[in-house]
Formats: C-alpha cells, sequence, structure tokens
C-alpha cells in the first residue's frame, strides 16, 4: 500500500517527512514550501493511509501501523529523514521514533502531544469525536470544529480551508481508527527514549492541545528544544507559516543533516 504524497524541492535532497493531523491531508504543507529551498530539504507530505487520495488499509489500523507505514515512506525515499508531524502526526512521529530510530535525523512536534490516553475523559472524548462525526455528518462537524483550530481572528478563508481539507480528507471507519489510536496512546514514560534531536513547536492560542502539553513534550525528551509562536492557534504551521518555517529553519540548519 503506497500513500499519496505531495512533494517539493529536489528529490536529491534529505527527506522531511511531514505528517498532518487527525482531520486533515498533505495539503496542510503547502505553507512550508519554502523549507525546501531555505534548509535544502526534499519535502514530503502524505495523506495518511485511509484518508483522502491514499488507499483503504485492508485491516484496522493501530498507531503502530500508521508509524510502520510512515516508516516504509522513508525508506522509499532513501533510508534516513527529518519528520515534522502536526497534532496526531505528531503523536504518530514520536511512534516512528520509538519503533524506527534508525529512520529519524531530526523530529520537530508541533502543536502535539503525549496522546490522549490519559485522562480517561479526553480518551472518551477522543474516542466520541468519531461519533460526532456520524451524528452531525462530516460536513456540519468539519465546519463546526475547523474555527476550533485557529485564533478567534482567524481570516474567514483559513477557516474554510481547514474545514475543506476535512471534508476531502476524513472517511469512516478510518477516522475511528485514528480516534481510537489517539485514545490508546501516552507516550509520558517512553520519551526519555528518544535520542534524535526534537524540536518542540506550539501556537501560543492553541486551545485543541493547549501549550502545556506542548511543555511536557519538551521536559520529557531529552534535551529538546521549545518554541512558541505567535498569535497561532492549533495549526500553527498553516496560521503562520512564515513564523513556523523561520523557527524549523533555524533547527534544521542550513542544509544541515543533523
Amino acid at each position: 500500500m503506497t500513500p499519496y504524497t505531495r512533494n517539493w524541492g529536489d528529490p536529491g535532497d534529505p527527506l522531511l517527512l511531514c505528517l498532518h493531523g487527525i482531520g486533515s491531508c498533505a495539503d496542510a504543507f503547502a505553507g512550508q514550501a519554502p523549507l525546501a529551498a531555505t534548509c535544502g530539504r526534499h519535502l514530503v507530505a502524505w495523506d495518511a493511509p485511509g484518508y483522502r487520495h491514499s488507499p483503504d488499509p485492508d485491516r484496522a489500523f493501530t498507531l503502530d501501523d500508521w508509524a510502520d507505514a510512515a516508516a516504509d515512506v522513508i525508506r522509499a525515499n532513501g533510508g534516513a529523514a527529518d519528520v515534522l508531524g502536526v497534532s496526531w502526526g505528531g503523536v504518530t512521529a514520536t511512534r516512528l521514533v520509538l519503533r524506527h530510530p534508525e529512520l529519524v535525523r531530526k523530529l520537530i512536534l508541533a502543536d502535539s502531544s503525549t496522546g490522549s490516553a490519559d485522562p480517561p475523559a479526553r480518551a472518551e472524548a477522543m474516542r466520541g469525536r468519531a461519533t460526532d462525526v456520524e451524528s452531525l455528518g462530516l460536513e456540519r462537524f468539519a465546519r463546526s470544529r475547523a474555527p476550533r483550530l485557529l485564533t478567534p481572528d482567524a481570516p474567514s478563508e483559513l477557516i474554510d480551508t481547514a474545514a475543506q481539507m476535512m471534508i476531502d480528507s476524513v472517511r469512516m471507519p478510518i477516522y475511528q481508527w485514528a480516534c481510537d489510536s489517539m485514545a490508546d496512546t501516552d507516550h509520558t514514560d517512553r520519551l526519555a527514549e528518544i535520542d534524535a534531536p526534537t524540536l518542540v513547536v506550539v501556537g501560543d492560542q492553541d486551545i485543541v492541545t493547549p501549550p502545556e502539553r506542548s511543555q511536557a513534550l519538551a521536559a520529557g525528551i531529552p534535551n529538546a528544544q521549545l518554541a512558541t509562536i505567535a498569535d497561532a492557534g492549533h495549526l500553527a504551521n498553516q496560521q503562520r507559516p512564515e513564523a513556523f518555517n523561520a523557527v524549523v529553519a533555524d533547527f534544521l540548519g542550513d542544509g544541515n543533516m543533523g
């Protein structure tokens, strides 16, 4: 099963693999395209298996399965990569580096967390999100949720884009599996195992995974750096791409493979 990907930059450059959030797709990283030139990277952003243009898995997927699928993408593109994960994509990236540490040069976790298993009420709410999609209908759910992913003053076009990405990308039962994968996960006790240089990035107005959850990530990962994006919500990479790209470029270095 080969996931659909969008690509920016020279395929001969070091790989930067981008993993989207639970209601999104590869297009969420269009604003990061300038990193190809500024950092000398080949950006590859996937539609996760079961999302938008990617084929559906032939069985129920767990977080391990999505992490292993990401590992396959890295191997197919040269054997090691810097990895940028947003939200659920960050949790997937964390599992990826824990399962396949030899494949991850540098790790960037944006507006992410250790998972949603603890406390139990958070896990229950995560599992129930897919039920809300089924009861409300995907379009109504997406348009009600999209404003929460950005700041209150976000342009209506950006809100519409976030909603449309969800409408175009999510389908059942894959979305339920993705929600379950978050509800089943708490990486807190394993963060100390991560050896890859790590940058944790968070929008200062993120109400979905608030800054304190990113602070916990950074505190648990040895020598991790923490960067805050001003005037940004949960989709900091989409809402403030220039500021987001600047901290990522500084972390990756000018063509530096780390």
